[in-house]
């Protein structure tokens, strides 16, 4: 074993705790949001399924599902990786260890009741922050906790030169804290903003929230994966740097509708930045091509790099979807329908969580020391996930357009447009099902490796309990 091989060693053993905390919480949480969510979605095909169950009616199943999907699985999983990339990239042992163990327990415990709150009726009623301000406390605190490690594993790097990876997730460590202390604070505190600025607020805070943040971390965690599996550098650096400061400076102008009760400069100031971002969504889209395509080494058998390739182009995709609302002579035709929902979920389980499962399928063996109990359902997952999606994205996509040009027609009853969904609504369904499938393989595995090293833990720790015991009887 060189040096390198001895460093990369040490790290992924430094890792290994917080990872499998990070990870396994929030397999765990894909599966619930999962599941809740086809519980929201079957109120559609029968409304009286859960009608004596207050906790599972449409409203509440649904702001659990998304919130599950957003706080319990996308942004730890996002953290986990984060940390990883940083002790790789810095080429030293994560710093403070302890400190991203005891916040992946903080963060889980606020998931949980932020959760069970909504569950129970004490959701706040804005959109993605619609945990108390009792989890909203445990989220933030287990946050900084996290971005205490990743800074101080940052400022140890060997390697002063920042790379691509590092300017957008340096970036959406700065993101979260400014974002989610300011919607809390003015939204949630004792004296919030009244009237429609608390509208303009969570519109902000949302798109900075579901777009920005998750494309920073999904797009700095692909341009460190895509070269390091393509075997070549990330093609190329200065197209990298420009998207970036593009993607930052458009970015977080968009997520105003265009009908909005507010000073129309808002959503026309949203929809030009909008449109300005089509900049930087070809230019990503160009250098995941370039890298993943331009190598003979690039092997889509692979699967790490068929979920990290794939997520690049679902993000290319969702942003394509962000771009096309914030038209007005579209908008007209998709806001209030099921166009927005399917941009969205492309947004989390399209991008987000394909570009994640390959990270984590790549990470954890080396970190854990074993490989997974299962790596041939890898592969199996990333189809039944491809079906998944496309079944249920693609029928949204379509019903939306659909039923906003009937919306449109005022001859039309409404009773009318909304039967008219379900036939698309039943095929969204089945991809759900397919998305649930691909989770619980997901799941499956973490949980399995992570038995496999406390299996192993054990073993160790009954081998040093016993060791003393036969030396006493050897002497004897």
């Amino acid at each position: 074993m060189n040096e390198n091989e001895k460093i990369d060693s040490a790290v992924d053993a430094s890792c290994r705790v917080p990872l499998l905390a990070l990870f396994g919480g929030a397999a765990l949480w894909l599966v619930v949001g999962l599941a809740l969510a086809i519980v929201a979605s079957l109120t559609f095909h029968k409304p009286d399924m859960f009608a004596d169950c207050p906790w599972l009616t449409y409203g509440r199943a649904l702001a659990a599902a998304n919130d599950l999907l957003l706080y319990g699985f996308c942004i730890p999983t996002g953290l986990g990786v984060m940390l990883w990339i940083f002790a790789r990239l810095s080429q030293a042992e994560l710093c403070l260890p302890l400190v991203p163990i005891a916040a992946a327990n903080i963060w889980h415990l606020g998931v949980l009741i932020g959760t069970v709150a909504i569950l129970i009726g004490d959701s706040t009623g804005f959109m993605w922050l619609e945990f108390p301000r009792g989890s909203s406390v445990l989220l933030f605190a287990a946050f900084l906790l996290i971005a205490i490690s990743a800074f101080a594993t940052f400022g140890a790097r060997r390697d002063r030169e920042l790379q691509p990876a590092h300017w957008f997730l340096l970036a959406a460590v700065f993101w979260f804290p400014w974002i989610y202390s300011t919607a809390n604070l003015l939204l949630l505190a004792s004296h919030p903003v009244r009237g429609v600025t608390q509208a303009v607020i969570d519109w902000w805070f949302s798109n900075n929230m579901v777009f920005v943040w998750l494309a920073l971390v999904g797009i700095g965690t692909a341009f460190y994966f895509l070269p390091k599996l393509a075997g070549r550098p990330l093609q190329n650096r200065y197209y990298a740097l420009f998207a970036f400061w593009t993607f930052i400076l458009f970015g977080t102008w968009c997520g105003i509708p265009h009908d909005a009760p507010v000073p129309a400069w808002l959503p026309a100031s949203s929809a030009v930045a909008s449109a300005l971002l089509i900049l930087p969504l070809f230019i990503i889209e160009f250098i995941g091509w370039r890298t993943a395509w331009g190598s003979v080494k690039s092997k889509w058998d692979s699967g790490p790099f068929c979920f990290v390739g794939s997520g690049v182009d679902f993000f290319f995709l969702s942003g394509l979807m962000l771009v096309a609302m914030a038209c007005p002579q579209i908008s007209r035709a998709t806001e209030f329908t099921w166009f927005g929902p399917a941009q969205i979920q492309l947004q989390f389980l399209g991008f987000f969580a394909m570009t994640m499962f390959g990270a984590v399928y790549y990470i954890l063996p080396r970190t854990a020391g074993f490989d997974f109990p299962f790596p041939k359902l890898a592969r199996v997952q990333f189809w039944i996930s491809l079906f998944g999606l496309a079944l249920f994205i693609l029928p949204l996509a379509i019903g939306g357009v659909e039923q906003g040009m009937k919306l449109q027609n005022s001859q039309i009853p409404f009773a009318d447009i909304s039967n008219s969904m379900l036939p698309y609504l039943r095929v969204s369904t089945t991809g759900q099902l397919l998305l649930l499938l691909g989770g619980l393989i997901f799941a499956l595995n973490v949980f399995g490796l992570t038995l496999k090293w406390k299996m192993a833990v054990l073993k160790k720790l009954l081998a040093a309990i016993k060791a003393p015991l036969e030396t006493e009887e050897v002497k004897a």
